[in-house]
């Protein structure tokens, strides 16, 4: 393990004593590979400092060194060292590739991608929107983060840049202190959770609420320092005494104290609305051991010394949680009533809680990886199940379940503003997600500053700005899938409206021609048109005629309305079929249009006979009579629209 301590990562000034340091960690030529990286960066930070004040080849160092204490691999190391040498050498890419390899270029390059997010202005949006929104967008924001990293290794070297900005966050402006600490609070220090990046975690909790409530900090840090003493005392003693019951019950453990961080105690303090003194865990105690048997085993015994507390038991260890955290959490009580904490876990359950994904990190020569190692990778970016903030995300939750991240392009508009498009969006599907006359309007689009064209599939972190035309409508074209300008449904359906839109009134009017036409056809021209439009779920008949019209709505659909319409009676004579009109002969030798197979008779009012031209009559209970088109009977009928058309068969 190299010797410099972590939390001193910050006052780093002599470059060769640090060096000196990795001797135990690295391999002679590995260390050779971080000194050419920083005699690099030396000549081109020299003068350069981070916006807290510190020289910026100290903040690559301490960065380094919080990298070093996750037992990171070289190229990390390297990659962090030359990390902002993008800013100050045009041609970076070839000399860091030529220099250092084809692995800590794409580390560098990959850190420098994740830059345009860390200058996101998250409190100006908190302001600007609606809680709900903002948890929206800072949710994208984690997961654009993660989508736009190819090497797992920047996420955490990026976690680690943010936590030693936080160290040195107090040689900032009072206004850059809250800004960086609110992005802190909102992005970096969950995505440590989510990462099971414990360590870091906790120390971003802890620092970005030095700044966010400064005043309830110091009261919490200065109640933790008052009883401290008493406290280390008290804690001494416990683990004392459970050091020697674990000996006498033949239970091989190391029994430590387990610091309270302020973050979670003002977080719990929120959360059940406690006092400071009514938490049973800023005492508290952590048992490691060597397997999961001899967790139950402690916990029997701590269990058989104190009073535990029911409501304060979680078993982690038989349910992990979503990010596979496990443990055992019991609280109990002494003799005095006094009450504290006890965590029981195994060394290996340690190991992964305080480091998560890097905790056994270390890749191959030339970047490969073993099965484990690519298992995380999977576990990564499938994003697990977050229980920690399902109370800001909302229904995030379902989404993650669903695997929405694999599925998705995360991009930004001009102002900032993260947008989630599915896989292969192009400009135009990213125009119609923000809004639909802006996606009508769409004439080109620029993406980080260049044009592209509008079939350009977007990638993952890109800017992108759509250029429109005052007046105008979409293309065709855009409908066409092997021109691969929409990928999304959504998109491709505001088109399809657009242009169904602009022919409504001449659809209307063809399918009133054609729906009287068929009406007609078959008798039945008194039907309420409405309550048809309404039976075939439109919400008025313009609507139905509209869709007949484009051919969207078959006639045999229409009939199967059109039959619920008429008397039931009528409905059983004639079975009407909605389509084209066909001739059928009943019995008689008689051609009906529409209709066929029913029993007709001749009336004895005109006694019709060939080649008399006749018509048909649907009568209530005796089926079709036959009459002569001129027959007075038949003109002077209520009921003409029961008529059909008839003729004599050949």
């Amino acid at each position: 393990m190299v010797s410099i301590h972590t939390k001193d990562s910050q006052n780093i000034q002599d470059t060769v004593s640090w060096l000196a340091a990795l001797s135990p960690a690295f391999a002679p030529a590995e260390i050779d590979v971080i000194r050419r990286a920083c005699e690099l960066t030396e000549a081109l930070y020299a003068g350069k400092a981070e916006l807290t004040g510190t020289p910026l080849l100290q903040h690559a160092l301490g960065t380094a060194t919080i990298l070093l204490g996750m037992n990171m691999d070289y190229e990390a190391i390297a990659a962090t060292i030359l990390h902002a040498v993008p800013e100050y050498l045009d041609n970076w890419d070839e000399v860091i590739e030529t220099d250092f390899g084809k692995n800590i270029k794409g580390l560098v390059e990959g850190i420098s991608r994740l830059e345009q997010i860390q200058h996101l202005d998250t409190t100006r949006q908190h302001r600007e929107q609606q809680k709900g929104e903002h948890a929206l967008q800072i949710e994208s924001l984690r997961k654009m983060l993660l989508a736009m990293v190819q090497d797992i290794r920047v996420v955490l070297i990026k976690l680690a840049e943010r936590t030693h900005t936080l160290r040195c966050l107090s040689g900032a402006s009072a206004e850059q202190q809250r800004l960086i600490a609110a992005q802190t609070h909102n992005l970096f220090a969950p995505l440590a959770n989510r990462l099971g990046v414990w360590q870091i975690k906790w120390e971003l909790e802890d620092l970005s609420v030095r700044y966010l409530e400064p005043e309830l900090y110091k009261k919490i840090a200065r109640l933790l320092d008052e009883r401290r003493i008493d406290r280390e005392r008290y804690i001494s003693d416990v683990v004392s005494q459970l050091k020697q019951a674990l000996v006498k019950a033949g239970i091989k453990a190391d029994v430590t104290g387990r610091p309270k961080h302020i973050y979670s105690i003002i977080n719990k303090m929120k959360r059940k609305h406690l006092a400071f003194d009514e938490l049973y865990d800023v005492r508290a105690v952590r048992i490691l051991v060597d397997d999961v048997e001899s967790c139950y085993a402690a916990l029997s015994l701590v269990q058989d010394l104190w009073q535990p507390i029911a409501s304060e038991f979680d078993d982690y260890i038989a349910h992990p949680k979503s990010n596979n955290y496990r443990s055992l959490h019991t609280a109990v009580t002494d003799q005095r009533g006094q009450p504290f904490e006890v965590q029981i876990r195994t060394h290996e359950m340690h190991q992964y809680s305080e480091l998560g994904v890097a905790a056994h990190w270390r890749y191959k020569e030339g970047g490969k990886s073993d099965a484990r190692l690519d298992e995380k990778i999977i576990w990564l970016r499938q994003i697990l199940e977050w229980k920690e903030d399902i109370s800001e995300t909302g229904d995030l939750q379902e989404q993650f379940r669903n695997d929405l991240f694999q599925d998705q392009v995360y991009v930004l508009t001009p102002q900032g503003r993260v947008i989630a498009l599915t896989k292969g969006a192009t400009p135009v599907d990213f125009a119609y997600s923000l809004h639909t006359d802006l996606g009508h309007r769409t004439r080109g689009a620029k993406v980080d500053g260049s044009i592209v064209p509008l079939n350009y599939p977007l990638q993952n972190g890109q800017r992108v700005e759509i250029l429109t035309t005052k007046l105008g409508g979409p293309s065709r074209d855009w409908l066409n899938p092997t021109l691969g300008f929409l990928q999304g449904a959504r998109a491709r359906a505001k088109v399809r409206a657009w242009f169904k839109a602009q022919n409504y009134d001449e659809s209307v009017a063809q399918g009133r021609v054609q729906l009287d036409r068929e009406l007609h056809r078959h008798g039945v021209t008194s039907v309420n048109q409405e309550k048809l439009a309404q039976r075939l779920h439109f919400n008025k008949l313009d609507d139905l005629l509209a869709a007949i019209g484009r051919n969207e709505i078959t006639l045999r659909r229409i009939a199967i309305a059109l039959q619920e319409e008429l008397p039931n009676k009528l409905i059983a004579i004639i079975k009407p079929v909605f389509r084209p009109a066909a001739e059928h002969s009943s019995s008689t030798g008689i051609l009906i249009e529409g209709v066929g197979n029913l029993m007709t008779r001749t009336a004895r009012c005109c006694n019709p006979k060939p080649p008399d031209n006749i018509t048909a009559y649907v009568t209530r209970d005796r089926g079709i009579t036959i009459h002569r088109q001129d027959c007075a009977h038949v003109l002077r009928m209520a009921r003409q629209d029961r008529l059909l058309e008839a003729r004599w068969s050949e």
